[in-house]
């Protein structure tokens, strides 16, 4: 305080005449906070002109210190067990653990009543400088689209990870669109069609079969960036009357349910020590399917994804097999061969340097050269190369 209104407010305080509008006017205090401080100097003495906080004596909106704890505890363990850790999963585990009325570590439990808000458990997170609010992530309102039942459709895709030993491998996921349910993980170590088969047969086994498998343009998934229109996940699921659907190239936000998976994922994998085989990764990703399914989710509204699956009656391949076909054109090579989706066909030299024609649906093909059958077969995938001698004849 100035010091020559602490003497003014003393001597006037003393019953001395001084001059309290100049004494204002040079301090800078009005008239009515001169009176304030005489007030308090003559019922205190020179402790009542000491600053006085303008915090309020009381805070009846605020949160409990033992409350404040539970919230940041919840959050470490989350964390460390390499879950979201945000204010509504928070929420979610403080409820699940209330109504248990025990923690698993043996720590304080909050009752039901005191669990906050998700608000105020972000607001608390926040003041506690265990995040930091970030505005521009906010996601945009939207619609979001959900294919009406569950096995309606399968999203498929590989996420790439490394071993202990720095050793790159893939792992194969499949969410179900509806649900989110986490339907297989298959540690493989590339994204190849043996594995990706491998996966989807493990989820037809646990789930049965969806209507609809969709993908991105790996070439495990679909032949659509290759000069064969087919790749063997799509004739294995054509053959089940399983139809597949391909996102557009570049655009992954198509099989974003999937992208989402694969975060989640490798956050879980990442609070763990690395694997040092995909022997030791696939025993890591059964425990975290187990995990996953039967953990709230926030997109299914605190549902887990297992309670959100068998809540529907489950979709099915619409029927029979469809009649995938098509048509390539092939020129011979000089020594009288034609290939096509990883084989080759033997037609003999007299056809070198000769336009075939050839028509398939399925394995099954049949090979027109200037309008005459040169071959027609039903391809073995058990060899590569297709001998004349060996072809079966479809007519």
């Amino acid at each position: 305080m100035d010091p020559a209104l602490v003497a003014a407010v003393a001597l006037a305080a003393n019953g001395k005449k001084i001059n309290i509008s100049r004494v204002c006017r040079e301090t800078g205090v009005s008239r009515a906070g001169f009176y304030v401080k005489l007030a308090r100097f003559k019922a205190e003495g020179s402790a009542g002109l000491a600053p006085r906080s303008r915090a309020p004596r009381s805070r009846p909106s605020s949160t409990a210190e033992h409350v404040g704890e539970a919230v940041v505890r919840a959050r470490k363990e989350l964390a460390d067990q390499g879950w979201d850790n945000g204010a509504l999963t928070i929420r979610w585990r403080l409820l699940d653990i209330a109504r248990a009325g025990v923690h698993p570590t043996g720590a304080p439990v909050l009752d039901l009543a005191e669990v906050p808000s998700r608000a105020t458990i972000h607001r608390i997170l926040v003041g506690r400088g265990q995040v930091t609010p970030e505005p521009r992530k906010r996601p945009k309102p939207g619609r979001r689209f959900v294919h009406p039942a569950p096995n309606a459709v399968w999203q498929i895709d590989g996420t790439d990870l490394e071993l202990a030993d720095n050793t790159e491998v893939t792992v194969v996921q499949i969410i179900d669109d509806h649900s989110r349910l986490d339907v297989a993980c298959r540690a493989a170590s590339s994204e190849n069609s043996e594995d990706v088969w491998q996966a989807l047969s493990a989820g037809f086994a646990a789930y049965g079969h969806p209507a609809c498998v969709l993908s991105d343009n790996a070439a495990a998934f679909s032949g659509k960036r290759r000069r064969w229109p087919m790749v063997e996940m799509e004739r294995g699921l054509a053959q089940l009357g399983i139809t597949t659907i391909v996102s557009s190239i570049g655009h992954p936000q198509t099989c974003g349910k999937n992208e989402r998976a694969h975060r989640t994922l490798q956050r879980w994998l990442g609070a763990r020590p690395a694997p040092g085989s995909l022997a030791e990764l696939q025993a890591l990703l059964d425990a975290y399917r187990r995990g996953y399914n039967h953990r709230r989710h926030q997109a299914l509204g605190g549902d887990t994804p297992q309670q959100r699956f068998h809540a529907t009656e489950r979709a099915r391949p619409a029927g029979p097999a469809p009649r995938i076909a098509g048509q390539v054109t092939r020129t011979v090579s000089t020594t009288g061969v034609i290939r096509v989706s990883g084989t080759s066909i033997g037609l003999g030299r007299r056809h070198a340097g000769a336009s075939a024609e050839m028509f398939w649906q399925g394995d099954r093909v049949t090979v027109l050269i200037d309008d005459t059958v040169a071959a027609s077969l039903t391809l073995d995938r058990s060899v590569r190369y297709q001998r004349t001698t060996n072809l079966s004849p479809m007519c």
